[in-house]
């Protein structure tokens, strides 16, 4: 072939090349974008998947039963965590009721203690495993402390790379508990920060990616609603129980106060008793000392509700036991005092008031234990007021020879018509909207303006009492005992 023909074959080759080129150039491009469309469709059709399955899975937790297990449902979600970012292992902390500490509420796989470095003595335990998770469970986070407090308290994610350079995690010698990739999400509900979720070295040994973080996030953002749901309905289902057991208290307590106040020989008896809570801790009886002569307890507990409750019922049965037979309150309330001493903690202690009434000489003898005394308002016209003061400490604050000194006695004859009111401090404390006590002065007042009777005095007394405090919830207990003494 001619030398002109081959270099012309030549350079129309070459020529088709250039022309070509850009075209060949596009299509590998075209390609290339092509497959890289392909694995990300893939991805989040494996995604899908997941998130179907979790959101499918949690369903049926909520539709099992009426009662979810918060700790099941977390480890769950853990399960899923692990499997969308192919992590080797993960944890879940929430915070506390009162949202300041991060604690562990579910583990899956070797998840190392990383809220700070844990002296495990791993060639000392039976199973190396359970030593770390019960490192990690007993490790706890205040929000904005460490690498977790911070989450919790900014409610940003983490992506760390290369965890062996970074700081903020604690580093180990032994190989299965090295953190080489780490990644933690908050999660959130509302945006309220309810704790984090952190997984740590994927199973390939690749360092986790952002698409994992977004992952991630998505499904502790599907999972808080989930957890939130769960824990609120376990707090229902615990408020439920706790009501019940304080409706049974509530029956119980009022089973130990008289349903009826008991005939008293020359006296006429009312009472009322108001609890600042479901129970309360005031007490009053009236208890048969004699044939004929009566009891009249009043005592006011330290604290509120169960606790109160349960020291009042105490209380109760030891005053029982001793007032019969002994004419002498000072004398019963010192034996009250000798058996509840040493039983009593520190901050726990009874003011009483107790009195002995004598139908055949009218005389009334008291003694109080720290409470305050019992108020009288003659029957004769123009007497003043008069409060029936003797001297005394509270029950349990003073050993039995200190309140044995402490405490006396005083007797007072009464006449036909008299009136006696007993009471706690519930009553002359009970506040207003505006914050304000009822006071003494406007007992005495309420008192003096009292019809004749007993019934009708503490009618009248009540109704003005409720009328100040009105809409406003009890402070504390409020009980009164009204005597009248009959011809």
């Amino acid at each position: 072939m001619p030398l002109a023909v081959v270099n012309l074959f030549r350079w129309a080759a070459g020529l088709l090349a250039v022309l070509m080129f850009p075209t060949l150039a596009a299509l590998f491009l075209l390609i290339h974008y092509h497959r890289r469309l392909r694995l990300r469709y893939d991805q989040l059709l494996r995604e899908k998947e997941v998130m179907f399955n979790f959101v499918h899975d949690v369903g049926e937790v909520f539709a099992e039963s009426d009662s979810v297990n918060v700790d099941a449902l977390l480890q769950r979600v853990l399960h899923y965590a692990l499997r969308t970012t192919h992590a080797s292992a993960g944890a879940i902390h929430l915070l506390d009721s009162n949202g300041r500490e991060l604690q562990v509420r579910a583990i899956a796989g070797v998840f190392p203690p990383i809220v700070r470095h844990a002296d495990l003595a791993l060639d000392a335990a039976h199973s190396r495993s359970q030593a770390v998770e019960r490192a990690v469970r007993a490790q706890t986070a205040k929000k904005g402390e460490g690498l977790l407090g911070e989450i919790a308290d900014f409610g940003g994610p983490v992506l760390v790379a290369d965890a062996e350079r970074d700081p903020r995690i604690p580093r180990y010698d032994a190989d299965f508990l090295r953190v080489r990739s780490l990644l933690a999400v908050p999660m959130r509900f509302r945006h309220r920060i309810m704790g984090t979720l952190t997984v740590v070295n994927r199973v390939d040994n690749r360092p986790f990616t952002e698409s994992d973080m977004n992952l991630l996030q998505a499904l502790a953002d599907q999972a808080s609603v989930s957890a939130h749901y769960s824990i609120l309905h376990q707090d229902l289902d615990a408020k439920k129980r706790m009501d019940r057991d304080l409706s049974v208290a509530r029956r119980i307590q009022q089973m130990l106060l008289p349903r009826r106040i008991p005939s008293a020989p020359g006296l006429e008896v009312a009472a009322f008793n108001v609890p600042a809570l479901e129970i309360g801790g005031d007490y009053y009886d009236v208890v048969k000392v004699d044939d004929a002569r009566v009891g009249v307890a009043i005592a006011d507990v330290s604290g509120k509700g169960i606790g109160g409750a349960l020291l009042m019922s105490v209380y109760r049965s030891v005053l029982r036991a001793t007032a019969p037979g002994c004419d002498s309150p000072a004398r019963t309330l010192r034996e009250i005092n000798r058996v509840l001493r040493d039983d009593l903690y520190e901050d726990m202690f009874v003011t009483a008031l107790y009195g002995v009434y004598d139908p055949r000489t009218r005389e009334l003898r008291m003694a109080r234990a720290g409470h305050d005394p019992a108020i009288v308002r003659s029957a004769a016209a123009g007497a003043p007021m008069a409060r029936i003061e003797s001297d005394g400490v509270a029950i349990g604050l003073a050993d039995p020879a200190d309140f044995d000194a402490a405490i006396t006695e005083t007797a007072v004859t009464l006449q036909p018509g008299d009136l006696i009111a007993l009471y706690t401090d519930g009553i002359t404390e009970a506040q207003n909207a505006q914050g304000e006590e009822w006071g003494l002065e406007r007992l005495l007042e309420a008192l003096r303006a009292a019809p004749v009777g007993a019934e009708a005095a503490l009618n009248h007394v009540r109704e003005r009492l409720m009328a100040f405090v009105g809409d406003s919830p009890p402070y504390d207990d409020m009980t009164m005992i009204m005597l009248q003494v009959l011809e």
